[in-house]
Order: structure tokens, then sequence, then C-alpha cells
């Protein structure tokens, strides 16, 4: 965390079990006085992932290897409160060992809070790197810096929703007279979407499709590329004769280097919220869903000349109707910026930037195809096997997929049995120790809120592995208001995970296995089982194993932690090379799990849809005592309304998620997922219909073209569409 003087810092629950160290630096130095601390112990690297702090010491010219001074937070009833006399940057470090984290015994969490002192210093986010130039760009301005290539600029919205128009000509273009510059056509043909971002797609290219920058992180994620900046005839046909505008503000910028003036300039509109409606195709704005320090950071692939502004517009939302500074910082080309965007893991909680996971050191040589899931950068394919390759490895052979993404929870103490059986859609009472079940958490109209996998550690220890961040504060407010003894850790990436899936997965573990005699082995182990490992040997890394997973198939899962995570890839590649095994990235994933009839968030449920209706009744137990959304469950399950059904298409169509679904002039039913089915032969879907329209062999039909131009027939069937009594995951 980085302090400023007079910031203060409340610290909660460090005890005993919970341990917390403290580490501050300035200057390089230890700066643990400025926080009215001493040191009384060092930091143990073996006790925490360290490999930040490590690397945070060196990129700042500190010897990672010298021994680290540390605070050890004492067991106390009342919060620790800090307050810093000087800017500072303080490490706060949860140890636990290993194995403590593997096996549930190490959880906790310690409450942070984090009070800024008053300031009227505007708002900016931490440095990337090395600065070549900053400046603030005023309101109401516009101003023009050349770019060299591999420099890297990052454009600022300093108070929060702010727009800032941007545009890069070439230099080389610009010494022969010719004004080569972003083409916002060009771009979005290329990047096949409205702009671009960080990823694969991620680059801003001109007239002739050459790319001139990459967009390398965006924290924000609305933008504009289909608008001109705002223009003096556009205020003065609203009534504002001789507003400032930013093309009057861009072509007096450039007009140093020798660019010719417009009354319209196209612009890259950064942090200006605009969609397209699919029904009239009106482009629609609204207040810029920007906050305080949010930027775009983007690599030059040329010589640029660049022009940012700061829009003046002051007569409608954009600029939430009050115009403020844009800042820019422009980065040295040496500069290690990693491409990320900004996760949340609510609205209003702070601001993340995608992390790469624990085993990406391995993942990228085999693939650049990266895409989010939640917070971490994910594989969609590998192009050595591509995404059906991919797939028929799985269904024949053995894969191996990073599923780091995945949220743990740990709920520990003595009520936490009675927690869950609150929360929960299935019996906790009567899962054993060392077996897991797929259950629900729903809110009180029977809505799903997320699904998981819930696994028993112990008697009083529960792992939680889920979608969502919103089922852990859904617990932990159950937990508050109930009153009860129990602790919600959220693990956040401390745990990272690997499915093994596919018919040859337990060949391929069966070389790499050490289980001891007082917890279920790897052939003890019947479908949700869970287990406590090692590698190879008593001596090796710890981690868990269940007999889990998302594809239908066979599969196991490795939970261990990040510290562990490449030593662990690499044991599993070298025993499954005999056995063919290959990486799988998500896209081959959501094939499978179509075809096994496996339900997604925000496809099969969401809100509004409740947890009978998303195709989910088998992991309800209506016999158990309450539960959160059991009265409406019951309600809906007495007289349904629609079902989750699967459609047979009888063509290799693939229908939009969201399409209607027609029992002849009538919509009675909406497509929830669909993919075309390689063991099949045709395009298959899962679709929420009404319960009149349910019947297996009832034909229907798929809207395409608005719904009417274009039908695919379909017929009605029970899923899964492959292995119906899943025979292959309980082989």
């Amino acid at each position: 965390m980085e302090l400023d003087p007079g910031d203060l810092l409340s610290l909660e629950a460090a005890s005993q079990t919970q341990p917390l160290d403290i580490v501050a630096y300035l200057d390089g130095q230890t700066a643990l006085a400025h926080l009215g601390l001493e040191a009384n112990g060092a930091l143990d690297h073996y006790e925490f992932n360290s490999e930040p702090l490590e690397g945070w010491i060196s990129a700042n010219g500190g010897n990672p290897t010298q021994t680290v001074p540390c605070y050890k937070a004492v067991a106390s009833a009342d919060p620790l409160i800090l307050r810093t006399d000087n800017r500072i940057t303080v490490w706060l470090i949860r140890p636990t060992p290993n194995t403590g984290l593997i096996e549930g015994i190490g959880s906790g969490c310690v409450a942070v809070s984090h009070t800024v002192a008053a300031s009227s210093v505007p708002f900016l986010p931490p440095l990337l790197g090395d600065t070549r130039d900053e400046f603030t760009v005023p309101r109401g301005t516009g101003l023009a810096y050349e770019l060299k290539v591999g420099e890297f600029v990052q454009i600022i919205d300093v108070e929060g929703q702010q727009c800032s128009d941007f545009m890069a000509l070439r230099s080389d273009g610009l010494d022969r007279g010719d004004e080569c510059m972003i083409d916002s056509t060009a771009t979005r043909s290329m990047v096949r979407r409205a702009y671009p971002g960080p990823g694969l797609l991620d680059k801003f290219y001109d007239r002739e499709m050459r790319p001139l920058l990459n967009v390398v992180q965006d924290t924000c994620g609305r933008h504009d590329t289909f608008g001109l900046a705002c223009t003096a005839r556009g205020y003065e046909e609203r009534g504002f004769p001789g507003h400032v505008n930013c093309s009057d503000n861009m072509s007096n910028a450039l007009a140093a280097y020798g660019v010719a003036r417009r009354s319209a300039w196209p612009a890259i509109n950064f942090f200006w919220s605009t969609w397209i409606d699919p029904a009239s195709h009106h482009i629609l704005t609204e207040e810029s869903h920007s906050r305080p320090g949010d930027y775009v950071t983007m690599r030059a692939l040329e010589d640029l000349v660049c022009v940012s502004t700061a829009c003046p517009d002051d007569i409608d939302p954009i600029n939430g109707w009050n115009p403020t500074d844009v800042h820019v910082r422009i980065y040295r080309p040496e500069t290690p910026i990693r491409r990320a965007v900004a996760y949340r893991e609510k609205e209003d909680a702070p601001m993340s930037i995608s992390q790469e996971s624990a085993f990406h050191d391995r993942l990228a040589p085999l693939t650049q195809h990266f895409a989010p899931a939640r917070d971490l950068w994910t594989p969609v394919s590998y192009p050595a096997h591509g995404t059906l390759g991919e797939y028929w490895a799985c269904r024949e052979a053995v894969t191996v997929q990073d599923m780091s993404g995945l949220r743990k929870f740990d709920i520990v103490g003595p009520d936490a049995e009675k927690l869950l059986q609150q929360a929960t859609t299935r019996n906790v009472a009567k899962l054993p120790v060392w077996r897991g079940s797929y259950t629900l958490m729903c809110d009180e109209s029977g809505s799903v809120i997320d699904d998981g996998t819930l696994f028993r550690l112990a008697p009083e220890i529960f792992r939680w592995c889920c979608g969502s961040e919103e089922s852990g504060r859904a617990l932990q407010s159950l937990a508050t208001n109930l009153g009860l003894q129990v602790r919600v850790h959220a693990m956040q990436n401390a745990m990272p995970n690997l499915a093994i899936q596919g018919p040859k997965s337990r060949d391929l573990l069966r070389k790499i296995t050490f289980t001891q005699p007082h917890v279920p082995s790897l052939e003890d182990m019947k479908w949700f089982g869970v287990t406590i490992a090692r590698l190879n040997n008593r001596e090796g890394a710890p981690f868990m194993l269940s007999r889990s997973g998302y594809t239908g198939e066979l599969g196991y899962e490795i939970f261990c932690s990040k510290s562990d995570a490449i030593e662990i890839w690499d044991a599993v590649m070298e025993a499954g090379q005999e056995l063919g095994v290959t990486p799988m990235g998500s896209a081959a994933l959501d094939i499978i799990r179509i075809e096994a009839g496996l339900a997604a968030a925000n496809a099969e449920f969401a809100p509004g849809v409740d947890a009978f209706e998303a195709g989910l009744g088998f992991a309800i137990d209506l016999n158990k005592n309450n539960f959160t959304g059991k009265a409406a469950l019951e309600r809906n399950a007495r007289e349904p309304r629609r079902a989750l059904k699967g459609l047979l298409i009888g063509c290799d169509d693939v229908p939009a998620h969201g399409a209607p679904v027609f029992a002849g002039e009538r919509q009675v039913g909406v497509v929830t997922s669909a993919t075309r089915s390689p063991m099949l032969e045709h395009a298959i879907a899962m679709a929420r219909v009404s319960a009149e329209h349910s019947e297996n062999g009832t034909q229907l039909e798929i809207g395409q073209l608005d719904g009417r131009m274009k039908r695919l027939g379909a017929t009605v069937s029970d899923i899964p569409f492959i292995d119906p009594q899943r025979k292959r995951a309980r082989a």
C-alpha cells in the first residue's frame, strides 16, 4: 500500500492463530519508525508468497536476499491504528505454511482499513515505471506530444467521469506531408469489436491497416470510436455559439507539427461511454463509467505525434456535467508494463488490475491467446492443438487446464456447518469429511447467487470453490446476521488450481500422487471425493486433490500454493507425456460443458431466474430444514413456468446467447448456451422454454435475423446431450 503523510491504517483480528507482519519502506530503507513501530522480528520468506515483495525490492534497487526487518503484530482485542508522517510503502503479510494453506488450518482474515488524509492534491494512480515526461491537460484544453517507438503513454482520468479525445499520427507520414492517423473503421474491422483492449486483439490501426499502438492496460473498459471529437458546430446547433471544443483544441495543439486544421476531428474518445442499441441501432450515451484514477496505457509501435484533450462538454452528462483535468505520463521503452484490465469484486470495490496466474511461466510459451477470468489471465486456446484438438484430447486422453480464476473460501469454526446449512441448498449435515458436493447458494427469491463445490476437510473446516465473490459476501453477511462463531476466509489468488480431465486422468495422477494412510488414497476416491496429497513422496509439495471438474468426463482438480505451482505443472506434464496430455483452454471447455449440460453464470442462471428454471433442481433438497430461498423454491416447484431443456438443431448453425425460441409466431423461450457438438456433429443448445413446450420431441424454431427472417429447426431433448447418466465421470 502507498501511504501519504497523515494517512491512517487500521488493522483488526491479528492473533496467535492469525499472525500479521508489517514491513515499511522509504527510499529503499526500512520505514517502520514513520508508523511509530519498531522492528521485533524478520520475515520468513517461506511462510508466505514472497515473490511480489522480492520483485518490488529488486525493482526499487534493493537486495531481495537480505533480511527484511518487520513488526509482528501482537494479539489484541482492539484494532491497531497507525499513522504515517511521510510518504511510504507498506507491505502487510499474512504468513502461513503451505501445508496449513492446503489443509485449511492456516486460514483467517486480517481486516485492513486505509483512511486517506485530506489533501488538495488530485488523485493519481501509482507510477507504472520510469517516466520520460508527464503533464496535466487542463480541463477544456488539448496538448500535443511525441511518442517514440516502444514508449508507453498513460492517459489518466484524474477526478473520474472525464472524457479525453485522443489521436495519433505517424511521424514519418508527417515528414512526407501525409497525415496518416488512427482509422477507427479499420481498427474496428481488425479487432472485430468497437475498440481494442488488452489481450490478443489490442491494436489501433491506420487506414492501411498498419498497427500504430497497442493497448497494454485499461482500467475503465468503456470508450468510443464512433463519434467525432466535439465541434464548434455541434455546440452552435444546441444554442452555445463560441463554446470551446475538442476539435479546435486538437487543431491548435497539432499546428506546431504542420497538421492541417479540421473543423471536425475523428478521435478515440477515451472514457466516453457509448453503445449501439440492438433494436434501433442508435448510438446511445450516458455518464462516463470511469472512476478517479482510471487510465488507459498504450505502447507506440511507430514514431508518433499524439494529441490528448480534456473535453469541455458541460451541457450533457458525458463528463458528469462537470469537466475536469486529464493527466498524461510517458514511460521509457524499457519499462516492464504487463497487460492488464481492471477487476472489481463489485461496483464500489477497490480496483485491482488483472494478474498472471501462478502457472503463467509455463502457459506463455504455449499460447498468446489469453482472456480475463475475473482478475487473472486465462488461456483461451493453444495454437499447436487448436480448440478441436483440445476437445478430443479431453474426450479420449487427458488434458490439463489452468482454473485458478475460480474463487475459494475457507469456512472455519464451530458454527461452520450451521452457516452452510442455512446458506446452501443441499444437506450439509450429511456431508462426511473428505467428501464434496455440488450445491447452490440462492437469494430469498430462489435465484442462484452462485454455484460451486463444497468440500469438507474436517468436522469444522469446509472449502467452498465457486464462481464469484458474491457468495463469499453472502456467507459473511449471513454469519454476522445470525451471530455465528465462524470465519469466512477469502483465499483470493493464494490457491491456484489445475483441472486434470479425461479418461486417462487417473492414470496420470497415479504416477505423481502420494497420500498418507490417514486420508483417502487416489484409488479410494469416488466422484466428488477429496484428499490431501503430496507430489511423488512424503516430502513433496502438498496439494488438495478432488475428483471433480466441469467437463462431464472422469477428472480431478489439484489445488496448491503459488510457490509450488510450477513444480506441480512440470510434474503433471512429464507424467502425462506418454498418455498424450494436452493443455486445454476455455474455448474447448465451453463446448464440453454444454455437451455435458453444465450450467454457467449469466447463461443458465442469472438474476430473476430461479434454480429450477436454471435446470439445477437436482442440487436442491427441499426436505432439509430452512435455507435461504427455500420458501420461494417450494412455491415455484409446485407450478413451474419454465424449464431448462436441450435443443437438437438440425444444422451446424450455432445460435447466439439470448436467441429467441419460437413455437410458430410466439416466442416461448430463449437460448442460454449453444455450440456445435463435435461428437454429435451438429449444433446443440440449452434453452429456457415455457413448461407447455418442454416435452421431449417437441418441434421448435430458433429465431435468427431479428427472429423472423431465418429459423433453425430444433427438437426438445433432455440434457446432458452426452452421457446422461454421468457414467464417464463416475468411471
